[in-house]
């Protein structure tokens, strides 16, 4: 039989946003500040993770959980496994939001709140388009394996954990990226530069602080510093909130003064979708009289790092003709002048440059400034032929939902976990007309996007599994 995909996606637009509400509602942050047994990541990862088994266990679906660190929804059967690869973890919702960002809010025909675009939105609408297909009967000559992880955000445990203990799927795809398709995944690292607290000249910083997480333009930084003339440094911080293109403000106390910087959140993989609030920060308090860990500090930040996220000022400027420029996006700072200072710094790198030729260079820099430098999680670039069956199956998939046969597939800075299969691509639910709201405050996407997303992930999961010619 042949399913009128769109008016199927239609049909269950009611039941899907009442799904979305509730798994919006649960703060899935990892903390492991709150981990147990039975909540490895915390107990909001397992919670969501729990909710969504639950949905397909109601629909019935097999189900399983692998100790509350990964699960997955099974359906139809043969020798190869077709995976969709999703999470259910989002990251700290931050401040500035319209909306409250764990209660999901209906406004323009916009659906608005932490994981409507990443990923539960399209998780649930990809789950919707597998659902629909069992509803309607359809046998499918591969087996489908909807994996859900819960820490995609913050160091892919649950998915490895997953990978660990499961067999690799032949193929697959995941909904966590943008349409048309992503066959290409650049390079990610992070390093972490740290110090001490030293200061000891005119002007002492007591604290800095900026970002939630290394992927992820921080939007406000804090920093408290004490001075002999707070008024002058107010008027100065003042002047300055006008000349760029930021906002703030600053309050005096007991302790000193309290300045406080609004930029721009975004996601770590484009820096210059955002404005940095900790680099701007530090871009006026480096012309002050700070001394030792303090001045040094507040020069990186605010001069070597700033607004340079291509890293021309460190040398480190590199691009490949198919994967184009690396990037970096300073995503954590903090200073404490009794505990101590870090920077975490994350860079997307295209082939043919490595980490290695990063490290270099930063250890040169920490070497200078008497810091010191560790070298996070590394994930190499992923890249998978655009004539791989994978890929023009789904493109086929996109272009006759959507009707723009002239869509091609694209290479990002983003990291899916798409990459985890040598035959495994991103895919969706962002549209190009749509705004990327991802790790922003007021994260949204379109109802009507996500029922159309729907659409194409049933019609794909169709196609892959009883079309695909290897």
């Amino acid at each position: 039989m042949t399913i009128d995909w769109k008016q199927a996606a239609a049909a269950h637009r009611d039941a899907y946003l009442n799904d979305l509400k509730d798994l919006i509602a649960i703060q899935s942050v990892r903390d492991d500040s709150k981990k147990t047994a039975d909540a490895p990541l915390g107990p909001g990862p397992a919670n969501a993770l729990q909710a969504f088994l639950k949905l397909a266990e109601r629909d019935g679906f097999e189900t399983t959980n692998l100790d509350n660190l990964a699960g997955f929804v099974e359906y139809g059967t043969g020798d190869e496994t077709v995976a969709i690869l999703a999470h259910v973890d989002v990251m700290p919702a931050g401040e500035g939001w319209d909306t409250d960002p764990f209660k999901l809010t209906i406004k323009d025909g916009n659906a608005f709140g932490r994981g409507t675009s990443d990923d539960k939105g399209p998780a649930l609408a990809c789950y919707y388009g597998l659902k629909i297909l069992k509803e309607q009967g359809i046998k499918l000559n591969k087996k489908i394996r909807f994996i859900l992880g819960t820490d995609e955000e913050s160091g892919w445990t649950g998915m490895t954990h997953y990978f660990k203990t499961q067999p690799e799927p032949t193929m697959g795809f995941s909904p966590d990226a943008e349409f048309p398709l992503i066959n290409g995944e650049k390079g990610n690292v992070s390093f972490t530069l740290t110090m001490a607290g030293e200061n000891g000249g005119e002007f002492t910083l007591k604290s800095f602080t900026a970002g939630l997480r290394e992927n992820m333009v921080p939007r406000d930084a804090h920093a408290v510093v004490e001075t002999s003339d707070n008024e002058s440094l107010v008027s100065d911080f003042t002047s300055f909130l006008d000349n760029q293109p930021v906002t703030g403000d600053v309050t005096t106390d007991g302790d000193g003064v309290h300045l406080h910087v609004i930029g721009k959140a975004a996601h770590g993989m484009e820096p210059k979708n955002g404005i940095n609030a900790g680099t701007y920060l530090a871009l006026f308090l480096k012309n002050y009289a700070f001394a030792g860990d303090a001045k040094a500090f507040l020069n990186l930040l605010g001069d070597q790092l700033h607004n340079d996220s291509r890293v021309t000022k460190l040398g480190l400027a590199f691009s490949d003709d198919i994967m184009g420029e690396l990037t970096m996006n300073v995503g954590v700072m903090a200073f404490d002048a009794e505990k101590g200072g870090h920077i975490v710094l994350n860079f997307r790198y295209p082939k043919g440059i490595g980490s290695d030729d990063i490290e270099k260079t930063l250890a040169d820099v920490a070497k200078f400034n008497h810091f010191e430098i560790e070298k996070g999680r590394e994930m190499v670039p992923h890249y998978v032929s655009p004539d791989d069956p994978i890929v023009t199956t789904l493109m086929g998939a996109y272009q006759e939902l959507t009707g723009d046969k002239a869509a091609e597939p694209e290479v990002v800075g983003g990291g899916t976990y798409g990459r985890l299969m040598k035959r495994g691509v991103a895919f969706g639910a962002l549209f190009a007309h749509t705004p990327d709201t991802m790790h922003q405050v007021n994260e949204f996407q379109p109802v009507d996007d996500l029922l159309t997303a729907m659409a194409i992930y049933g019609r794909s999961i169709e196609a892959l599994s009883n079309e695909l010619a290897d």
